[in-house]
């Protein structure tokens, strides 16, 4: 009976066979879109029906390598042959490396790893706090409008209203002030104010990259009241924009950036290319503040999960990702300002560095109108009617979150999508 039953779950393969499965078993946290996916290839996945959709999302930002890349599949493989898990009670090869690694392409310092962009957030938190323990700081001050994860301190961190209804009261400690505004930083700032943390481009809320001055004034601001400048490069790190992290990307060629450096960075998703891990940097001068047995994970740097970063690394460095993305994101975002100037009753804007690109469409446009859903569920909606996936964000805005290998002909597919949603939007 036992083998009988097994057997009936293995033909579940159905999206409305999956769906009852999901509505029964699983906690309904997600507000999921009806689509079942199977198995990818490359910038492309397949539905359980066997339907091709070009993948514009990316896992939000996570697969830098497309789906079933072979490399990362062979990069797993051998190292599950030799070691899976030992725990941080030990030194690992493959954890030293990526240490290296990143802390080469970041500045002096070391690297604490974990599992996710929201662990990775909470190392920042505990840094804070030990750093302004002895004089009674514990204050972070964070942004409007930006995400930092689910966690009671990342909601309490996150300048999102709709993330903490229902959680109250949060975690002490956290306050938001407007983005890009570096009076109202300055003017929040109290005794008890020991770090401010922000996102170098605002993912969740739309793509909205901060302004070369906002950074450098934020550098100068810690800098004379002794805090730390911490920087969420989770959604926008790794070489997304062009550069390693978004605030290279933000400050390059500008002379009064060149010895810029936070004190602490927070990064995940794309690192393991679709495997699940997480890291902090810390800048040498504070490398010490989390010493032993002040913070920890069970699974936080494993063999296996270092081997995997490290060849994502080796990828993008050997395939000149960096420099494709700059140039594709380029192309992409051109030819979306294209069609701005073409539908200006639809869109408004269009916003980001590389392959982080997002789309505003305007909440008026003809086609939204009498609809529940905000627009850029709409559009999103309508893209995977056309088969192509996208991220929405905040009310109006489409993120565009690719692999760093997309193509220039999978570009051209997604962007001819694109054009005729918002075309019938139009019409």
């Amino acid at each position: 009976m036992e083998i009988a039953g097994d057997m009936k779950a293995l033909k579940v393969d159905r999206l409305s066979d999956i769906r009852k499965l999901f509505q029964k078993n699983v906690v309904p946290s997600y507000a999921r879109f009806d689509l079942a996916l199977d198995h990818g290839g490359g910038s492309y996945v397949w539905d359980v029906a066997g339907r091709r959709y070009l993948d514009l999302g990316g896992g939000i930002a996570v697969c830098a390598l497309g789906h079933a890349n072979p490399e990362i599949t062979d990069a797993l493989l051998e190292q599950s042959r030799k070691l899976l898990h030992v725990s941080n009670l030990y030194f690992t090869k493959p954890q030293a490396q990526l240490a290296e690694a990143l802390v080469r392409l970041i500045g002096p310092g070391r690297c604490f790893f974990c599992n996710s962009g929201a662990e990775a957030n909470e190392g920042l938190y505990k840094l804070a706090r030990k750093f302004g323990h002895e004089e009674g700081r514990y204050e972070v001050i964070t942004t409007d409008g930006s995400f930092h994860g689910r966690t009671l301190a990342g909601i309490a961190a996150t300048g999102q209203e709709k993330v903490k209804k229902g959680f109250e009261p949060m975690v002490a400690g956290f306050r938001q002030v407007p983005f890009n505004d570096l009076d109202a930083m300055r003017a929040a700032i109290t005794p008890q104010t020991a770090a401010i943390l922000v996102e170098a481009i605002q993912g969740e809320s739309g793509i909205t990259p901060a302004t070369t001055d906002y950074l450098l004034g934020l550098r100068e601001l810690c800098d004379e009241k002794k805090m730390l400048l911490l920087l969420d490069e989770v959604q926008s790190g790794h070489f997304r924009t062009g550069c390693f992290q978004s605030w290279q990307r933000i400050l390059e060629n500008i002379p009064a950036a060149e010895e810029f450096s936070p004190d602490a960075v927070s990064m995940a998703k794309s690192l393991g290319g679709g495997f699940p891990i997480g890291a902090f940097w810390v800048r040498e001068q504070y490398a010490d503040l989390l010493s032993p047995g002040t913070h920890a994970t069970t699974f936080g740097g494993t063999p296996l999960g270092c081997a995997v970063a490290l060849k994502v690394l080796e990828i993008i460095e050997r395939d000149q990702l960096a420099e494709h993305a700059r140039e594709l994101g380029g192309f992409m975002k051109g030819e979306l300002e294209r069609l701005i100037r073409k539908f200006p009753s639809v869109l408004k804007e269009v916003r980001g560095f590389g392959l982080m690109i997002g789309l505003e469409f305007r909440n008026d446009a003809p086609g939204f109108s009498g609809a529940e859903k905000t627009p850029a569920l709409q559009v999103v909606d309508r893209l995977h009617e056309a088969g192509v996936l996208t991220v929405p964000a905040a009310t109006s805005v489409v993120r565009l979150l690719p692999a760093l290998n997309l193509t220039r002909p999978d570009a051209m597919e997604g962007l001819r999508a694109i054009e005729a949603v918002v075309a019938e939007l139009a019409a």
